[in-house]
């Protein structure tokens, strides 16, 4: 349906209202079953983001997990991983382009640079991100920095960040997530090191998750292989 949302907004905006512009438009090709689309999200897939899945219920702590693409898959999966083991809530948001955060982030900077006496705005991650509770983990399939490049509108000192850093290879899905550690044990560990950083649980809990989970703590830095 995120496809579909943004397909239409370029017909209506190059066709009906003629404008010079052109979509560009990246797709996965994971087939995999479409969540039902949530209601009112189509003017948060266009700017860039919106939630999929909020997390109300009474828990310990909570985190705001960013997932785009396939991987949000993954991030789906962390989220009930960290709500059933941890106690943990966790709002799932969907970014469909961490490019348009980027340009309404700058847009928006250079708004208020230029009116110094009127109320500062706020970029759109910024409305979405404000009120939210808890350290903000963001998961692709790619690179670290697609991701960064929003860091300075991220409401939250704690913004962890997993892409696909390092040379290509070849194997299963299952295991090239893994490896680059991106998938949702990684998520997970992510969002144990910003609740340990925020001094809200204890390094154990993230240590204990690491184990679990099977995870070689030596293993080999992606970006170096």
């Amino acid at each position: 349906y995120e496809l579909a949302v943004i397909i239409r907004e370029g017909i209506r905006q190059m066709i009906e209202e003629q404008q010079d512009i052109f979509y560009y438009i990246t797709v996965m090709n994971e087939s995999y079953q479409q969540p039902a689309m949530p209601q009112g999200v189509e003017d948060g897939i266009i700017k860039g983001m919106y939630l999929l899945e909020e997390d109300n219920k009474e828990a310990a702590h909570h985190v705001q997990l960013l997932g785009s693409g396939t991987i949000l898959r993954e991030v789906r999966e962390a989220a009930k991983i960290l709500r059933d083991e941890y106690n943990i809530g966790a709002d799932v948001w969907s970014v469909t382009s961490f490019n348009e955060l980027r340009r309404d982030g700058l847009a928006v900077e250079r708004r208020n640079r230029l009116h110094p006496g009127q109320k500062p705005q706020q970029t759109y991650i910024e409305q979405c991100l404000g009120g939210r509770k808890g350290p903000v983990i963001a998961s692709t399939d790619y690179m670290k920095l697609f991701a960064e490049q929003v860091r300075q509108w991220v409401p939250s000192k704690e913004y962890k960040v997993l892409g696909t850093d390092g040379f290509g290879r070849s194997d299963s899905r299952k295991q090239l997530r893994h490896f680059f550690e991106v998938d949702r044990n990684w998520v997970v560990l992510a969002a144990l090191e910003a609740l340990v950083d925020r001094g809200e649980i204890e390094a154990k809990v993230l240590a204990d998750a690491i184990t679990k989970f099977g995870i070689d703590a030596d293993k080999a830095n992606p970006l170096d292989c």
